[in-house]
C-alpha cells in the first residue's frame, strides 16, 4: 500500500507543468504528420527528411530514416550526414538526440533521452541527452539510455543494454553492456 505522501507526491509530478504551451502545440502538430512520415515508401528518404526539417530537426545529407521509426519529438534530433535509422528504431527524444555522420542505428532499437528521477519522491521528468559517435553502430534491439555518449566507431551489441558511456572504437554487448573488444 502506497501512503498518502507517496500520492500526494504522485499527483503533484502529473499535476506540473513539464511542456511549453509552444512544446505542446508543436507535439499535437507532429502527431498529426506522423501518418505522412509512417506511410510513405520506403525509397522516400528525401520526403521524411523533409518532414523532419519541417519539424526543427537538423538532418544532414544523403541520411536514410525508415518509415517505420517513432520519433518522440523531432526538435530535438540531430542526425549527421550519411547516417542510417532502421526499421522500428524507437528515437525518444525528450532531450537531445544527436546521431553523428555515417552512424548506423538498426532496426529495433531503441534511444531513451528520457526518464524519472526515483530518488525524488515525486519522480521527477528528467530530459536528458543521447549522442551516438561519427560510424557508431548500434545493432538490433540494442538500448541506449538517457545521458549516454557512444563514442566514435564505438559498436553497441544486438540488445545490449548501454546505461554509461562506451568509448571511441568500443565493442560492448550484454546487460549490462560491457566492452568485449575493439573496432
Amino acid at each position: 500500500m502506497i501512503g498518502n505522501g507517496r500520492l500526494d507526491s504522485v499527483a503533484k509530478n502529473r499535476l506540473a507543468r513539464k511542456w511549453s504551451t509552444k512544446e505542446m502545440c508543436g507535439r499535437m502538430a507532429w502527431d498529426c504528420a506522423k501518418p505522412f512520415f509512417l506511410f510513405s515508401p520506403k525509397p522516400f528518404w528525401f520526403w521524411r527528411r523533409f518532414l523532419l526539417r519541417l519539424f526543427g530537426a537538423s538532418v544532414g545529407r544523403d541520411v536514410h530514416i525508415y518509415p517505420t521509426v517513432r520519433i518522440t519529438i523531432p526538435w530535438n534530433i540531430t542526425i549527421g550526414d550519411g547516417a542510417a535509422v532502421g526499421d522500428r528504431v524507437i528515437l525518444y527524444a525528450l532531450g537531445p538526440i544527436h546521431i553523428g555522420e555515417a552512424a548506423t542505428i538498426s532496426q529495433g532499437a531503441h534511444l531513451c533521452a528520457g526518464s524519472h528521477d526515483h530518488r525524488d519522491p515525486s519522480m521527477p521528468l528528467i530530459k536528458a541527452r543521447i549522442a551516438v559517435g561519427s560510424s557508431a553502430w548500434i545493432c538490433a534491439d540494442a538500448f541506449i539510455g538517457p545521458d549516454v555518449t557512444i563514442g566514435d566507431f564505438a559498436v553497441v551489441g544486438a540488445r545490449a543494454v548501454a546505461m554509461r558511456d562506451v568509448a571511441p572504437s568500443a565493442i560492448v554487448a550484454g546487460n549490462p553492456a560491457r566492452t568485449i573488444g575493439v573496432r
